[in-house]
């Protein structure tokens, strides 16, 4: 009898551990959504600017934000997201508001803030760099959900595939949506202007 009951006490026990875990589980999920749904997404980081300037994650809040991951040897995607990011900012005019921009190197080996710095001269009005050591890059594209891959080339050199999404965050650093490689203007340009009216 004993035994019987030693066997349903640890049933219990075992149901109660499955339990608290589940709600765990929910909780740990619900502390990633803000109070209107939207997630948050990023993480701390110490990282350095194009002038050579520490800067952490509060250089994102209190500010509606678009980030982009990218190289400067970036034969195609990285130039054009930064003509038409640059170019979509202009053309907000007075609604650009406090609207700001970050250009986040996946290539600290080679790209030094100097050499970032260069890349972006064109737009820095609108665009800052930020690069760094490679452990702090790569942390902080997988909190953003941005797939970095170094990939060898036939002569010795090598390249990097990355995601060519341009990420959109509200001023309170909620998740808005993106904005795709190439998408149409019209349609970007209203995703810029909701994350300011936010």
């Amino acid at each position: 009898m004993s035994v019987l009951r030693y066997a349903l006490w640890a049933g219990v026990a075992v149901a109660a551990l499955l339990a608290l875990a589940m709600i765990w589980a929910v909780f740990q999920q619900r502390q990633q959504v803000q109070n209107d749904g939207a997630p948050t997404l990023g993480a701390p980081f110490n990282l350095i600017e194009a002038t050579g300037e520490p800067i952490t994650q509060a250089a994102f809040a209190g500010r509606p934000t678009a980030l982009f991951f990218g190289f400067t040897q970036c034969p195609e995607v990285c130039p054009v997201s930064l003509y038409e990011v640059s170019t979509l900012m202009d053309e907000m005019g007075g609604g650009r508001r406090d609207l700001q921009a970050f250009f986040i190197s996946v290539d600290p080996e080679r790209d030094t803030p100097e050499v970032l710095a260069s890349y972006i001269s064109p737009f820095a009005d609108n665009i800052r760099g930020i690069t760094g050591d490679a452990e702090g890059i790569s942390a902080l594209a997988k909190a953003w959900g941005i797939h970095v891959s170094k990939v060898p080339l036939d002569d010795g050199d090598y390249t990097v595939d990355h995601t060519a999404s341009v990420i959109l965050i509200d001023r309170k650093g909620r998740f808005r949506g993106t904005i795709a490689y190439r998408e149409n203007h019209e349609t970007a340009l209203d995703k810029l202007r909701l994350i300011v009216s936010l």
